[in-house]
């Protein structure tokens, strides 16, 4: 890396972090409560209105007592999760949330579905939040509306990069707009409630509420349910990522958790009564939020402010899965079921590898679905609560198994929890299933499938690898054993030179092996290479279709070479090495294709020799 690009990587991550300043790098309440719950808290800008969605066209003015119910449910499952993850937290202090606890208790498969389906949701949560953020920006400057899908993926990558600048930094960024979220909403509430009680002021809809089309029923009830249990999908973050949090970890972990709860209880409770009160209707142009902020503050300072600290908290909403996400990849690939790299903390101590292919899957998504959150949303929910349904059944498992101090009481609180989360799975499972849930349930088989693959491979890795103890190394006559050489060539230059005299000095069988897919360019070849007067003979071979890596290896594995299968063959490859980032995009890369080949054949060994071009 050169020195101009690694100071361009300081100012846009940071500084290198010592693995001993890991433990300044943890959270406390304060940080923790926006960075770890800043899903479930902007959740409620938008559940709401996912529940109106559902009634409104079909029983008109009459959706807003319903919503009112719908939501008094949703707060009800809120705070039964909230004390059976609290729970969790004590049984499971060093994290890893539905994943562990399901493994542990109830199976493997059981944990790598649970793992599956979280990792499914955290992607979601960024780009259904990202996509709701870019909507509250559209709504308040509607101009924008051509660019949602390039505004969203510019969020993303700022989310990309604030979490890659570490814990301690992102907490600093992304909590401030979250408290000011809160604090804008929660004034909007009491005021808007003032307005109507006390004032006197009677809400006129912003837009036209539409004729009722029918009645209420079980099926389309329980419909908004599911759609309005979207603000619960951060609450698993808390006790998956309970080592982020300063000591005692797990006391601040449950401190977090219950001012989650309270929260989302005032802004989401609140916002939902107002609804109900200023009868906002959901459509595509502006959110329900937005309606509202505009009928109590009548577009003044106030509007705008609570439209900015809309879209902040809705686009930040993906810091969770940023926090949680990058962890529970952490836990799984200690396990072998996700690949090592995301078990190794970067630059700035973070699992940075989760947090890039975190960001990638979410920009991928956003630019499939066009950006909308509608159509994202029937596939939001479904995971997070499969993985609900799995961790709180592991719980009560666990408790019945192990008994201990009041087993009973935590058993119940588990029991009733999974039996709670599991109906809701089942309720959003069924009425999501046609409008795109269906995903889902293909998605999370096919991602345990890979889960159990990348583990076999890890484990076949190992046994090859194993070395029993009665296996001793072999002494070897080198007097015997002969060692070849092979410099591959294309031009003669400075750095072909320079692998050559590598060459010289492990070997005096030295074989100088040249593919020819021009003639004109071999002919030029073997003029220079007369010219030098080497004293090592050139093979050339032909080759027809262009392959450069096939005839090396047809030409070491065939009776015209020398060496025996017992002899070590060494390939020396030449490759000259750029110092700016962009240089390699350049060049074709010759060196690496026929590396990646000849790694695969035991009896090679492979040298690389660079030559460092400093340019200017």
């Amino acid at each position: 890396m050169s020195l101009g690009s690694g100071k361009f990587l300081n100012r846009l991550m940071g500084k290198s972090l010592k693995t001993e300043e890991l433990k300044s790098e943890k959270l406390s309440v304060f940080w923790g409560l926006p960075i770890m719950s800043s899903d479930a808290i902007s959740s409620v800008a938008y559940a709401g209105e996912e529940i109106l969605w559902v009634l409104v066209p079909v029983i008109g003015l009459m959706s807003y007592r319903y919503m009112l119910y719908a939501s008094i449910l949703i707060v009800l499952l809120m705070f039964m999760l909230t004390f059976s993850y609290r729970q969790t937290i004590d049984a499971y202090p060093s994290g890893g949330g539905s994943y562990i606890v399901a493994k542990d208790n109830l199976g493997t498969t059981a944990g790598l579905v649970a793992g599956a389906s979280l990792t499914i949701d955290y992607v979601l949560t960024v780009a259904v939040s990202s996509c709701a953020g870019t909507a509250a920006i559209t709504s308040a400057v509607p101009s924008l509306l051509p660019y949602k899908v390039g505004i969203t993926l510019l969020l993303i990558v700022l989310l990309v990069i604030g979490n890659l600048r570490g814990v301690r930094e992102s907490s600093k960024l992304f909590g401030i707009p979250t408290y000011l979220f809160i604090a804008s909403v929660l004034f909007m509430i009491v005021w808007g409630l003032i307005k109507v009680y006390f004032i006197g002021y009677k809400p006129a809809p912003v837009f036209k509420i539409p004729e009722a089309s029918g009645s209420i029923t079980i099926f389309l009830f329980l419909k908004a349910f599911a759609s309005g249990c979207t603000a619960l999908t951060g609450i698993e973050a808390v006790s998956n990522g309970v080592p982020n949090f300063k000591e005692p970890s797990q006391k601040h972990a449950k401190m977090v958790l219950a001012l989650l709860a309270l929260v989302v209880l005032l802004v989401f409770g609140g916002i939902s009564y107002l609804a109900t009160l200023y009868h906002a209707v959901p459509n595509s142009q502006e959110t329900v939020v937005a309606q509202i902020s505009q009928q109590i503050f009548n577009k003044n300072i106030m509007f705008y402010v609570i439209q900015a600290t809309t879209a902040l908290i809705l686009v930040l909403a993906g810091n969770t899965a940023f926090a949680g996400l990058p962890q529970l990849l952490a836990f799984m690939a200690k396990d072998g079921y996700a690949p090592r790299q995301f078990a190794k903390r970067g630059r700035r101590l973070n699992y940075s590898n989760g947090i890039i292919m975190l960001g990638f899957l979410s920009c991928m998504l956003v630019v499939i679905f066009k950006g909308s959150t509608h159509y994202l949303m029937p596939l939001y929910a479904v995971g997070v609560f499969v993985s609900f349904t799995l961790s709180q059944a592991g719980m009560f498992k666990r408790w019945v198994k192990n008994k201990g101090f009041a087993w009973r009481h935590k058993a119940f609180i588990n029991g009733l929890g999974a039996s709670m989360t599991f109906v809701t799975a089942v309720v959003i499972g069924i009425t999501k299933f046609i409008h795109g849930a269906w995903v889902v349930f293909i998605l999370v088989p096919f991602v345990v499938y890979i889960m159990k693959r990348i583990e076999l491979h890890y484990a076949e890795a190992a046994r090859e690898l194993k070395l029993p103890m009665d296996q001793k190394p072999k002494k070897i006559d080198f007097t015997s054993q002969k060692r070849y050489v092979i410099v591959p060539i294309d031009t003669l230059n400075k750095s072909f030179l320079k692998a050559l005299n590598y060459a010289r000095t492990i070997s005096d069988n030295i074989i100088i092996f040249h593919v020819s897919i021009d003639d004109d360019a071999t002919k030029k070849l073997l003029n220079k290479w007369n010219q030098y007067n080497v004293d090592i003979p050139i093979i050339v071979k032909k080759s027809p279709y262009r392959s450069i890596v096939g005839p090396l290896v047809k030409f070491i594995e065939s009776e015209e070479y020398a060496a025996g299968p017992d002899d070590t063959v060494t390939v020396v490859m030449p490759q000259f090495v750029v110092t700016r980032w962009w240089g390699n995009i350049l060049h074709n890369q010759t060196s690496l294709f026929i590396k990646t080949v000849l790694l695969k054949r035991r009896n090679i060994a492979i040298v690389t020799v660079p030559y460092i071009i400093n340019e200017r």
